[in-house]
């Protein structure tokens, strides 16, 4: 058996009970940052936040409303709970799916404790009758119920206690222009560089008890296309690896085997990435490719192209949009070991 082929019995022997187990999911939870100044890049966006925050406490008031944009795996999240913490207040979380009427998020409100910060991700798939019953919630911390039906039914005007609403989404041009001029501030997260995900990775494994080494930490940064989220999903499998092999330090060879097997190339590039590529550069033969084909030929939902797998292509220079579609760059040819056929290569 090669060192590829890991069998299951031999994980079941060796590895000790991986994300189930209680105290590894209190080791998740712990990999995030709890304050600011523990909050690794975003250097800009982290001042900001002191500032706002800092304000806020100085006054004895709750700070302003927040958004944060970006792509998923930044840390948005992160930061909603840095703020309820740097504020000492209390942390409501849902998300704009699951609030799916009025009463949903009339209920949810009246609950809130004074300087409650409430956390709303996704907050561009509101509904039109949510975002409605939000804005007064925002703006005049009141919230206008309809009683009764017909005829007889009447409003009245509940009072709410003071908040801070912090709202999350990957796509911020989807987020309604009434709802978006209402947030106080608006903070966009960009894509990590290496170095602070080396940073990001060294102390997960400190606080999952993993003995890696800088050049394998460095590794794992490096194809971790840019996030946090997957730089740590990235470590734990290396980890497993690792103790299924024997290996009780991480090194960089290490790392790189246990990257290969499970499909992660120099690039970061996974399964679907090389996919997308493989598609652009044969099936299509470097033609302009639309979204949505794209999407059915990789068996996708083309949001989950555009927002999951795009951003990194685009950013590492392997593929184009242009108005007629996606293109394969003569990058990307050369990562699949490919030769590029005709003109217009970029």
């Amino acid at each position: 058996m090669s060192r590829h082929e890991i069998d299951v019995e031999q994980l079941t022997r060796n590895v000790v009970a991986p994300v189930a187990d209680e105290q590894d999911r209190r080791a998740e939870v712990s990999l995030r940052p709890s304050t600011l100044a523990e909050f690794v890049g975003q250097r800009e966006l982290v001042r900001h936040l002191e500032i706002v925050l800092g304000s806020a406490r100085a006054r004895n008031q709750t700070a302003d409303h927040l958004l944060f944009a970006g792509p998923p795996g930044l840390g948005k999240t992160s930061l909603a709970s840095i703020v309820a913490s740097e504020m000492g207040a209390g942390l409501r979380i849902t998300s704009g799916p699951v609030l799916s009427r009025p009463g949903d998020l009339a209920a949810l409100l009246t609950d809130l404790q004074d300087g409650d910060v409430l956390f709303v991700d996704e907050i561009h798939r509101l509904s039109r009758g949510v975002e409605e019953i939000l804005y007064p919630a925002m703006e005049d911390r009141r919230l206008d119920v309809m009683i009764g039906r017909g005829p007889s039914a009447r409003a009245i005007r509940l009072d709410l206690p003071n908040f801070t609403l912090v709202g999350a989404t990957t796509r911020t041009g989807l987020v309604a222009a009434p709802l978006r001029d209402r947030f106080g501030f608006v903070g966009q997260l960009d894509l990590y560089d290496v170095d602070e995900l080396t940073v990001i990775v060294s102390r997960s494994a400190g606080l999952l008890e993993v003995t890696l080494k800088d050049d394998a930490a460095a590794t794992i940064a490096g194809r971790s296309r840019g996030t946090p989220r997957i730089a740590n999903r990235l470590l734990r499998r290396v980890r497993d690896f690792a103790a299924v092999q024997g290996h009780d330090v991480i090194d960089e060879p290490v790392a790189v085997e246990g990257l290969a097997l499970f499909g992660v190339d120099e690039f970061g590039l996974d399964k679907i990435d090389r996919r997308i590529l493989g598609l652009l550069c044969q099936q299509f033969a470097n033609q302009p490719v639309g979204l949505t084909t794209l999407a059915h030929a990789c068996g996708e939902e083309p949001s989950t192209i555009e927002d999951a797998y795009e951003p990194f292509l685009l950013r590492d220079g392997l593929l184009i949009r242009t108005p007629r579609g996606r293109i394969a760059t003569e990058r990307a040819y050369h990562h699949l070991g490919l030769t590029p056929r005709g003109g217009g290569l970029v």
